[in-house]
């Protein structure tokens, strides 16, 4: 897998939030894009994420030398950040089977249950997600986007809401991923940056 991100710019009316970014990462390499507050690491995680279109410039996905075309992009990609939302009424099995579900995921249940385990929320499956902790959300919200095994793992603050073992926890599945595939985590955290093969900076405007 290739990520190829090409003369990105973003504007909203007149207010330029991202101006000309490049870069390239293949599998095997990790990616921190770093900045101020409000310089535009959200939006760029947006971008590869396929939410919103760039104003200006291209994202391209490649796999063995072809491009994957822009509406099966969600198929290799998983997402973590703070403005994912689960739905709250369901419980944690609700939302994960509905997740596998829209993914086409084979033996869903299997994969399910490991990752419950991995990050300690076995035995809580059948609880509602609103009564979750929120940093049980966040660990929640990782077990959604690992479900497929993604190329491509987005994070937006990785630490986000978790404590010391949920951090751990959540570190060694971010190892993983560096070795198997490709992994862009948005922060300023130092800890975090310690994933990190690579560093992207982007300025606020």
């Amino acid at each position: 897998m290739k990520i190829k991100a090409k003369q990105i710019v973003k504007r909203y009316g007149k207010h330029i939030v991202l101006r000309n970014i490049n870069f390239e990462v293949a599998n095997g390499v990790s990616l921190a894009i770093i900045g101020s507050n409000g310089s535009g690491k959200t939006t760029l995680i947006k971008i590869l994420a396929n939410l919103i279109a760039p104003t200006r410039g291209s994202v391209t996905y490649q796999q063995n030398g072809k491009t994957i075309p822009r509406e099966n992009i969600y198929r290799h990609i998983g997402l973590v950040g703070p403005y994912l939302q689960l739905y709250q009424e369901l419980t944690a099995r609700e939302n994960l089977y509905f997740f596998a579900r829209m993914r086409n995921i084979p033996r869903y249940k299997e994969r399910i249950a490991e990752l419950m385990e991995t990050l300690g929320l076995k035995g809580r499956e059948d609880d509602a997600v609103k009564a979750y902790s929120s940093g049980m959300q966040q660990r929640l919200k990782y077990v959604a986007a690992l479900l497929h095994r993604p190329e491509v793992l987005l994070v937006d603050e990785p630490r986000s809401n978790l404590d010391e073992k949920g951090i751990e926890t959540v570190y060694a599945l971010l190892r993983e991923q560096k070795k198997h595939g490709i992994l862009i985590i948005a922060t300023n955290d130092n800890e975090d940056l310690q994933l990190a093969d690579r560093k992207l900076k982007v300025e606020a405007l």
